[in-house]
């Protein structure tokens, strides 16, 4: 649910967010501001942008690690931790729409809040505390909006295509095809309660220390998870005709891809929309698991923060190279975030 610019401002008169509750009327020449913020399992992340001609036009963002589903595998509950880590984030966020003089914005939680017995609560003190009013979306929503974010990227080429995010807690693969405008219609989707804090805490023993064998058998776990899980899934997919396409929104495709490039920092206008030869991503990502922690973190563009994560999310990505063994791998660094953007944005006819 998309919510007005009262819902992340201080409280005065009417409570934030209040139903009923209309924007500003919009003056002859102003642009809107609209904002999509999406709170994972791993990630807090705000985009706020203004239409333009061909879209939109960002204008400030925020981008944060936060953990919220750490341990939640093994309690069913976001810690007190991770929720104080999710929140001091989350107030930056707000701080932000306030600033920028949002009109329209949709905040949006996922896995962790959805699996988590106390995600109702959490939910709860995030309005009370800064004023956003999260919406905990299910998978299929997930989905879709990840496949509006980035569909414009999925590689050339006929029949269907597979569209992926490898987020913190599930990963989402969705069947797609290309219509007359140029769009993706949505075929079928499924999703995997296994993203790449969920898989780490599942099966990453080892891979946290300096064990080289550990890590290597760390490794094989975890994709022979996730092949299981796929399974089901796998066996519906259609036997395409030509090269399968492929194209993959996440932290992990984004990271790889980097590495593929050899550079030394990330570079967004480098990475997105890059297309990369699977060969090359699987043999990147079985270098990866093959190094300790240690050296893990030494590898630019991973680092400290990144390092034991990064492992699981190699597992999953090789595991739907293996289910759809697409000769190159389009990479894409927007997903829910653009999709809520233009949502947002062409509902309320500010769009081109």
């Amino acid at each position: 649910m998309a919510h007005d610019a009262a819902s992340v401002r201080p409280r005065a008169g009417r409570p934030p967010g209040a139903q009923g509750q209309k924007p500003p009327p919009r003056r002859d020449g102003e642009r809107r501001t609209y904002a999509a913020l999406d709170l994972g399992t791993n990630n807090c992340r705000l985009l706020i942008a203004r239409p333009s001609d061909d879209g939109f036009v960002i204008i400030d963002a925020f981008s944060r690690i936060v953990r919220l589903g750490e341990g939640l595998a093994a309690s069913n509950r976001l810690s007190d931790a991770a929720i104080e880590r999710a929140i001091a984030a989350l107030s930056i966020c707000a701080d932000k729409l306030r600033r920028r003089h949002v009109t329209l914005v949709r905040s949006v939680a996922t896995e962790a809040c959805r699996r988590a017995e106390n995600g109702p609560d959490f939910v709860a003190r995030v309005h009370a505390e800064t004023g956003i009013r999260l919406d905990v979306i299910g998978a299929g929503e997930e989905a879709r909006l990840a496949v509006l974010g980035c569909q414009a990227l999925l590689p050339q080429g006929e029949g269907p295509g597979l569209i992926f995010d490898i987020g913190g807690g599930s990963t989402e693969l969705v069947l797609v095809e290309t219509i007359a405008d140029g769009s993706a219609r949505i075929l079928d989707w499924f999703s995997a309660p296994w993203g790449v804090v969920s898989l780490t805490e599942a099966e990453g023993a080892g891979l946290a220390s300096n064990d080289r064998e550990a890590a290597v058998a760390g490794y094989a776990r975890m994709k022979a998870r996730v092949a299981g899980a796929f399974a089901d899934f796998a066996a519906t997919l259609p036997k395409p005709a030509s090269p399968p396409r492929l194209l993959g929104t996440s932290g992990t495709v984004t990271t790889l891809a980097s590495l593929h490039l050899g550079l030394s920092s990330y570079d967004r206008r480098a990475v997105d929309g890059l297309v990369v030869p699977a060969h090359d991503m699987r043999a990147i990502s079985a270098r990866l698991a093959g190094m300790t922690i240690s050296e893990r973190s030494q590898v630019p563009c991973i680092g400290n923060e990144r390092a034991d994560l990064v492992v699981a999310g190699c597992a999953i990505l090789e595991a739907i190279m293996d289910i759809w063994p697409a000769d190159r791998l389009g990479v894409a660094d927007r997903g829910i975030r653009e999709g809520i953007l233009r949502s947002l944005i062409a509902r309320d006819g500010a769009g081109s």
